[in-house]
């Protein structure tokens, strides 16, 4: 079975893609390596150095994928409130774009990397599929239509999809620029005995879930899950300073961070439910904090000694 990765070179993307070699998939991989590296794509993997919103007919008609997995995305919160046009062109147009390759050539599944930014301030916690949905931000917004989109291409073309709304995903190969890049960023900071600064009082919290286990959850997607909009998650709440104090239990460093004002668009709490995901993939997550943090510092470690 051919599976084709959209940002296949991208920190989630590449690890999909390892997954899916290890199960023994065909894989291609479209990514225009704006974000990503080349490095990350296997030597045996097929690229097409390609965006999302050029004309993908000679992709779909070499390669005849039987399923899509959509990766590529423009996906930092504060980056989307600055420029929410080439937001939307990225998450809305382009997917959009692959929608229509999808039909028009046939492909059986498509899965979509969703956000738990498309419920916004929650209403409860753990934030179940059935929650409302109010984006605090552009980035939120454009995820949210981009669901819609898949959910009506489906209603009026067939085309199954399965929707996987992560919680904060971190782990190896993550880009230490801006916020969705958190868990990377502080790791390097403070690997090179730099201060780390932290937005609002660092009470805030998120669901961090380790990449591997998100790459697992997108290859069950390829089996199960048919029409299903399912959270991806560790399924429990750390503060941005628990999460400090984790990493310097791993790191041994002392990590002193500064305290800036709260951005626009972040949300305060973020706690997924992931008991949808476990019945209808069969997958829960396997790493806890403390390993995919450790798994995460040991190779930022092994890349600085490379840039060394």
């Amino acid at each position: 079975m051919k599976v084709l990765v959209t940002g296949g070179a991208g920190f989630i993307g590449s690890h999909i893609v390892d997954e899916l070699l290890l199960q023994n998939f065909d894989v291609v991989v479209l990514d225009n390596l704006s974000t990503g590296s080349k490095e990350n794509i296997p030597d045996r993997v097929t690229h097409y150095n390609m965006d999302i919103k050029d004309h993908l007919d000679l992709v779909f008609a070499q390669e005849r994928p039987d399923i899509v997995i959509h990766q590529a995305a423009q996906v930092s919160v504060s980056f989307s409130m600055e420029y929410p046009g080439f937001d939307a062109e990225e998450n809305i147009i382009g997917t959009v774009n692959l929608l229509e390759a999808c039909v028009k050539y046939g492909v059986k599944k498509f899965v979509f990397a969703s956000s738990a930014a498309v419920y916004g301030a929650p209403e409860y916690l753990p934030i179940g599929e059935e929650h409302s949905i109010h984006p605090l931000s552009y980035y939120g917004l454009s995820k949210s239509h981009a669901e819609h989109y898949i959910q009506m291409f489906s209603n009026t073309f067939g085309l199954n999809y399965t929707i996987l709304r992560y919680s904060n995903v971190y782990g190896m190969r993550q880009n230490t620029k801006g916020e969705a890049g958190v868990v990377a960023l502080f790791i390097d900071r403070a690997l090179r005995g730099e201060a780390l600064s932290v937005f609002g009082d660092g009470r805030q919290t998120r669901d961090f879930v380790f990449v591997k286990d998100v790459a697992k959850a997108n290859v069950a997607a390829c089996h199960d899950g048919d029409r299903k909009t399912l959270n991806i998650s560790q399924g429990s709440k750390t503060s941005i300073v628990e999460l400090i104090e984790e990493l310097y239990l791993n790191i041994g460093e002392s990590m002193m961070p500064s305290f800036q004002d709260e951005r626009p668009g972040d949300i305060r709490h973020s706690l997924l439910s992931n008991r949808e995901a476990e019945q209808c993939l069969h997958w829960n997550p396997s790493y806890t904090l403390s390993e995919g943090l450790q798994l995460t510092i040991d190779y930022c470690r092994s890349r600085q000694v490379q840039t060394y």
